[in-house]
């Protein structure tokens, strides 16, 4: 468990740029407070201590605002920043190197007694307020946008952004944690640039179009010049 913790720590360093040292990630990080709840509380779960570890996650909960239930597995080096709200189901599973922001939800879409929360691959990032619903896999380096709302299977080095939440772009090659939030695309700033393209495809045909309307002009005036003249 300690070597879990020095990973976590290390995590904190990693992919924060605001921390100054290792007291401050001990004493004023929530996220690694919530952290140090689960790793006991998913211990004294896995030694069949069911209710001693819902209490001490219950208590990580009330001192954090974040929830993890004990019955999760969550791999080294995970990160939660600016963690209130964030939620994380009995089945869920989380692999090595994963961020989650505020508001995240790993949650099911059962009742039953079954796996019903997603697994989550390794380095994947996970924005503010997200909701990944069901127990389907989210492949590695994977990224979901802020708010996005999935329920469907994700593939491996796949972003995907809004409500139900779509693959945007795939296939991309990520390696190691240098994964940044920031770097998720702008579904309204694209779809924006998309209207802007299609009205400069307008504009160049509607050109085109006043340009053969003048040329056919053109030749009817000599047609009828030339007739005239004929005429005469």
């Amino acid at each position: 468990m300690l070597a879990f913790l020095k990973d976590d720590i290390r995590a904190v360093f990693d992919r924060d740029p605001a921390v100054r040292s290792i007291f401050e990630v001990i004493f004023c990080y929530p996220g690694f407070h919530a952290m140090l709840f689960y790793r006991f509380s998913h211990w004294l779960w896995n030694k069949n201590r069911t209710f001693m570890g819902r209490f001490v996650s219950h208590l990580g909960r009330f001192f954090t605002g974040i929830e993890i239930h004990p019955g999760a597995k969550i791999g080294r080096g995970f990160f939660i920043d600016h963690g209130m709200g964030v939620v994380i189901g009995e089945t869920a599973e989380i692999g090595e190197n994963c961020t989650l922001y505020h508001g995240v939800t790993l949650g099911g879409t059962s009742w039953a007694k079954e796996k019903r929360h997603p697994t989550l691959g390794n380095n994947v990032v996970v924005g503010s307020g997200a909701k990944i619903l069901g127990p389907f896999n989210v492949g590695d380096d994977s990224k979901i946008g802020s708010n996005s709302v999935v329920v469907k299977e994700v593939p491996a080095m796949a972003t995907v952004v809004g409500i139900p939440g779509r693959v945007v772009l795939s296939g991309e090659k990520r390696v190691g944690v240098d994964l940044q939030h920031g770097e998720l695309p702008d579904p309204v700033a694209k779809a924006v640039s998309c209207v802007f393209d299609q009205i400069q495809r307008l504009e160049e045909q509607v050109v085109g179009l006043r340009d053969e309307q003048d040329k056919l002009k053109a030749e009817l005036v000599q047609y009828r010049v030339d007739e005239e003249d004929t005429v005469s």
